[in-house]
């Protein structure tokens, strides 16, 4: 039913050769997200296809979701919209701003509107959706990031296809996963298919207070992952180390990041990897979760 994608929905698995890593005898491998499509990037197609599903099931006119002026999230439902016939509604933090995202968002025909601040820390109190389902009825309501139990098992779909690309790599195991959390739905997912096979790790690239913890414990329970500080002081907290690091890191592999999840999780496991949280012969997989139309917003 949703089959517009630019190609298959299989991201390549790629090795990753940077110093630190051959230093530590660490092995990891990159599966690349975002090279899926180039609008409906990285892990957001895997969010979003059980909410698409379910909207075209209720024969739902539009989808209505949430997220700030650089929302990868909202770019990619504001281009599955287009792509797959739904009216698409973005409510957004803060007050209007011009930014390129918000520019795609607006010429992919979706219909904006700002909360300010103080109405969008609101929106996970009681009735929050009430007077937007009134606005939009029958539109199909969307988590903030494309979250919930539909998005994580979205999500679980990323565990089979890396494991049906080990042997191009030359491995037939791996060890743990890495990626980078902001909702968590994407780690609950991996968690969820998984069962325990093997562990999670998550570099957190928003505080502990945004209750990341608690919503995956909702979606996955408390096993089965770790969790680990890499906001660098807040969401979307950018700093001179952390850029010298993405520049370093690309001229080096030639793996494109971007410096709100991709970058600050790769310098997390870098972090790690030197203080020898992994022995050498670990193979890790890097989750590469896409959000690089962001990179518009600060380079």
């Amino acid at each position: 039913m949703f089959d517009g994608l630019s190609g298959s929905t299989a991201a390549p698995l790629q090795s990753l050769h940077l110093p630190w890593l051959a230093h530590a005898g660490v092995a990891c491998a990159v599966l690349r997200l975002d090279l899926i499509d180039p609008l409906v990037s990285g892990n957001k197609w895997f969010k979003l296809q059980h909410h698409l599903h379910a909207a075209r099931k209720a024969n739902a006119p539009g989808l209505i979701s949430l997220g700030g002026n650089h929302s990868n999230h909202l770019h990619a439902l504001a281009a599955a919209g287009r792509r797959f016939g739904f009216a698409t509604a973005g409510l957004l933090r803060g007050q209007r701003q011009d930014t390129p995202t918000v520019r795609d968002l607006e010429a992919l025909g979706m219909t904006l509107h700002w909360l300010g601040y103080g109405g969008y820390r609101a929106r996970h109190a009681p009735g929050f959706w009430q007077p937007w389902q009134a606005r939009y009825p029958g539109w199909h309501c969307i988590p903030e990031g494309g979250g919930g139990m539909e998005g994580a098992l979205g999500c679980g779909q990323i565990v089979e296809q890396a494991r049906a690309q080990l042997a191009s790599i030359g491995w037939d195991d791996y060890h743990a996963w890495w990626l980078a959390v902001g909702t968590g739905t994407t780690l609950a997912g991996l968690v969820l298919a998984e069962q325990g096979a093997h562990p999670v790790h998550g570099a957190l690239a928003v505080p502990r207070d945004h209750g990341v913890e608690q919503g995956i414990a909702q979606l996955a329970g408390t096993a089965g992952y770790c969790l680990h500080d890499a906001c660098r002081g807040g969401f979307a907290r950018r700093d001179d180390a952390l850029l010298a690091f993405i520049a370093d890191s690309e001229r080096y592999s030639g793996l494109p990041l971007e410096a709100l999840y991709t970058g600050k999780a790769l310098l997390a496991l870098r972090e790690q990897v030197e203080a020898g949280r992994f022995s050498p012969g670990t193979r890790l997989i890097f989750i590469h979760t896409g959000g690089l139309q962001g990179r518009r917003g600060y380079l």
